[in-house]
């Protein structure tokens, strides 16, 4: 097989409303749908953000269930050039990072939360080549 890439991500909060304040209003991610208490979608790139009430996705029977509980981790992928220009732009935000890492290319990458406590993280482009 020769996939061309993970084309949904998906993650699950029970309080959309908060979830489209953060991604769309503070993160600014363009919204694609949004069914209260169900789901929202947000574009992100060529790749799409899939976030999910699993009260209610888990008891669904098409598409199959599925829900998660705890703290899903993802990652957004921004261009070198402009890293700490985003690094900045989410301090001025307001929002905490939590962490940060060096990897052995010597990129960093930051990491903070989202309202419903789920870890996301900012890379610089290249960081798995």
């Amino acid at each position: 097989m020769n996939f061309l890439a993970i084309k949904e991500t998906c993650i699950y909060c029970r309080d959309l409303e908060r979830a489209r304040e953060f991604y769309g209003g503070i993160l600014g991610l363009p919204m694609i749908s949004y069914v209260e208490g169900k789901h929202i979608f947000f574009r992100v790139g060529a790749s799409v953000l899939l976030i999910f009430n699993p009260d209610d996705s888990r008891m669904k029977t098409s598409p199959p269930a599925h829900y998660a509980e705890g703290r899903q981790h993802y990652a957004f992928e921004v261009t070198k050039g402009e890293y700490d220009r985003h690094k900045q732009k989410i301090q001025e935000k307001g929002i905490t990072i939590i962490d940060r890492l060096i990897w052995k290319n010597g990129s960093e990458s930051f990491y903070f939360n989202d309202p419903e406590g789920n870890i996301l993280e900012i890379v610089p482009e290249g960081i798995w080549d």
